[in-house]
């Protein structure tokens, strides 16, 4: 692992322990080169989870990916990296129990359901994307159904 300070590739493990229900395990490191500790994470990939798109293309399922649209509707909402990641571990052991495949409209509207009980705002900025809002009464609709 490479330290995010000096770009050396020698760091140590000084302390690893399970995080996230046991599903990971959380990994203090420090560079011996410059001092500097910094944390990793490490869990199992979904490798053979594979992504059905609208098109009716296929790809390798992608945490990252759906992560950094997570966080694109959570932006300056009050929203922590531990939410997001036991919504995302959730969703994962959802979609991988004893399937190969998924379809990218079940994702988006299992990612929309959970953010709901977290943050309604992040809801409706996610909704807005998963659901291509073309004007205002689309908007409005989604705002009536969430009030309902």
């Amino acid at each position: 692992m490479h330290c995010p300070r000096c770009k050396s590739a020698d760091t140590s493990v000084i302390d690893s322990r399970l995080s996230d229900e046991g599903r990971a395990v959380r990994r203090r490191r420090e560079c011996p080169k410059c001092a500097h500790r910094f944390t990793t994470f490490e869990r199992q990939e979904l490798s053979s989870l594979i992504v059905i798109k609208r098109d009716g293309t296929r790809e390798p399922y992608s945490r990252s990916k759906i992560e950094r649209g997570i966080w694109l509707s959570c932006t300056k909402r009050p929203v922590s990296q531990e939410q997001i990641d036991r919504l995302l571990t959730r969703l994962e052991e959802k979609w991988g129990a004893n399937k190969k495949e998924v379809a990218s409209g079940t994702i988006g509207t299992d990612v929309m359901k959970e953010l709901k009980k977290i943050d309604q705002v992040a809801y409706i900025r996610f909704a807005s994307v998963h659901r291509e809002f073309k004007d205002v009464e689309e908007f409005k609709q989604e705002l009536g159904r969430l009030f309902k």
